[in-house]
């Protein structure tokens, strides 16, 4: 591998070749001098800032120097972009960039020049593709508004995570989210066409997550959207005092893009995999736009976001040009500190992270059992967990969560002593997310006083699970079952009835408010796979709204 000082030396050799004069504004020239790049930008990302004024005939980047040049076709397309970007800032990926004629009249580059190389043959090539596309494709030409379908969507992707992976960018000013054909798609209105290509280009065919979640992105026909709500559906981010909504009225509205010509044409026919679960999650709050702690972009939801970059999305926001904070290396082991050492089990701490991801093993330390080891089954779960938990009171206490340098948690060899404080829980049936695209993902709430109660059989009154509480040392504030069908006879029993009442076999799922979240977070230990029947076990959750 190449030392950063080789490939400096490099740079500089190239720049020695290129005999580059003093810069300054210059007479026009279809050669266009861009300083202050980013270190990692590529040919490609400085060909797209001059696509949309016309076509790109030659490249060169000098890294050392963070400089590269651009050659247009003709002097006219060269002034248009010089124009252009004095009257608005030219970016990648979130540094401002300075673009000015370059006083050289033509780029020419020998062959150890960055033209011989593949990568800048690669990207002059599909941008020209680009340039050339014919007007009648059913995607649209270069646009301010993206069209983005998500493939491959085993975990949620919201309008908040689209918020922020495409704000790295530049401005976004609407986005629309909807699901149509089993995927889930989005549009997404950046305030010019440079700023839409540099997004286009960068995470075009990248994952949000690894191995999954993978962006595709085409320009939209739309040039402008028209959001009439500001909600988990919809957002103008210029227009805050917009209403949230009526739920159904927002549906009937996605509903309505169908004509606008949206089709999946362009891309191969690949549409969302996890059709089913979330043909409907999109309105659902996402456990990655939970309260992160002291980060700040996304502020138009109200659900700070920015200081946090989403967890194993190496992929797309490598190309975001994002340092990947949080766990080094997405680690799912977590360090648990300050326990209360004469209440805390494996099998508690199992069930209480367990409501954010699927935990592996767990290892209460031997020698200080105070502190345990969790490793959950992905470095997203333990981010989730390490999120919603750190500072929470658990049997008490103020419980720390931080990652681990350990990369597992190893099992007692025989013989060691260990006092049944380490436990493997990879095979066992109460996990929440073993099934990709669960809808237990849709449901990941911060911890709360009231508690979410699910697989609670017909034959079991509030009376018997409030009473079922009480015996286990819980004061109940208020309970509801939800939805609350009512039972009719058959002389009422119209079609829609029929529909109503044919759901009371599964409609028991309830709220169960207690005194503090302290004690809920006690509770949902304790009750969480509770015997409630023969066949049904108890399912408890946080929930996100109280009775």
């Amino acid at each position: 591998m190449m030392s950063p000082q080789a490939n400096h030396a490099d740079n500089n050799n190239d720049a020695k070749k290129l005999k580059l004069e003093k810069t300054g504004a210059g007479k026009p020239s279809r050669v266009i001098h861009i300083r202050n790049i980013p270190n990692e930008v590529t040919e490609a990302e400085i060909i797209h800032l001059g696509i949309p004024f016309g076509r790109v005939t030659n490249v060169l980047v000098l890294k050392g120097k963070n400089q590269a040049f651009l050659e247009m076709a003709d002097e006219t397309a060269a002034s248009t972009m010089v124009q252009y970007f004095t009257t608005c800032v030219a970016q990648l990926r979130g540094r401002a960039v300075y673009v000015q004629f370059s006083n050289h009249r033509e780029l020419k580059t020998d062959q150890t020049h960055s033209n011989a190389n593949a990568s800048a043959q690669a990207a002059l090539q599909a941008a020209q593709a680009l340039s050339g596309s014919a007007p009648n494709e059913v995607q649209g030409g270069p646009n301010t508004v993206l069209r983005v379908i998500v493939e491959h969507m085993v975990y949620p992707v919201t309008l908040d995570v689209l918020h922020q992976l495409f704000s790295r960018f530049g401005k976004v000013l609407k986005i629309v989210t909807f699901t149509k054909n089993n995927s889930f798609q989005a549009l997404i209105q950046y305030p010019d066409v440079v700023t839409a290509q540099s997004a286009k280009l960068s995470l075009d065919g990248q994952n949000i997550y690894n191995s999954c979640c993978t962006l595709r992105i085409e320009y939209s026909k739309l040039s402008n959207l028209n959001v009439k709500y500001n909600n988990d559906k919809s957002r103008d981010y210029t227009n805050p005092g917009l209403p949230t909504g009526d739920a159904g009225m927002e549906m009937g509205s996605m509903g309505a893009l169908g004509p606008l010509g949206l089709g999946m044409a362009g891309l191969g026919g690949a549409a969302g995999v996890l059709a089913s679960p979330f043909a409907a999650m999109h309105g659902l709050g996402s456990p990655l736009t939970g309260p992160y702690g002291n980060s700040a972009v996304g502020a138009a939801a109200g659900m700070p976001l920015a200081g946090f970059s989403l967890p194993g999305a190496a992929n797309a926001l490598g190309a975001a040009g994002l340092r990947l904070t949080g766990q080094p290396g997405g680690q799912c082991v977590l360090l648990v500190s300050n326990l209360n050492e004469e209440m805390v089990t494996p099998d508690a701490l199992f069930t209480l992270f367990g409501v954010y991801g699927d935990v592996q093993r767990v290892k209460i330390l031997y020698n200080k059992k105070d502190s345990a080891l969790i490793q959950m089954a992905e470095p997203h779960q333990a981010n989730l967990a390490m999120t919603h938990m750190d500072k929470l009171r658990m049997f008490g206490k103020q419980i720390r969560v931080m990652p681990s340098k350990h990369l597992n948690v190893q099992l007692p060899k025989e013989g060691q002593p260990d006092a049944g404080l380490t436990k493997d829980y990879t095979t066992s049936p109460l996990h929440r997310f073993k099934k990709p695209g669960s809808k237990n993902y849709q449901n990941i709430y911060p911890p709360s006083a009231t508690l979410h109660l699910s697989n609670i059989p017909p034959s079991v009154s509030e009376e018997e699970i409030t009473e079922a509480f009480v015996k286990n040392g819980f004061q109940v504030k208020g309970f509801k079952f939800f939805p609350s069908y009512v039972k009719l006879s058959k002389e009422d029993a119209s079609e829609s009835v029929l529909e109503l009442s044919s759901d009371l076999k599964d409609r028991k799922m309830a709220l169960i408010q207690l005194s503090s979240m302290d004690e809920a977070v006690s509770a949902l230990i304790k009750m969480h796979n509770y015997q409630l029947s023969e066949q049904n076990h108890l399912r408890v959750s946080f929930s996100k709204s109280n009775i």
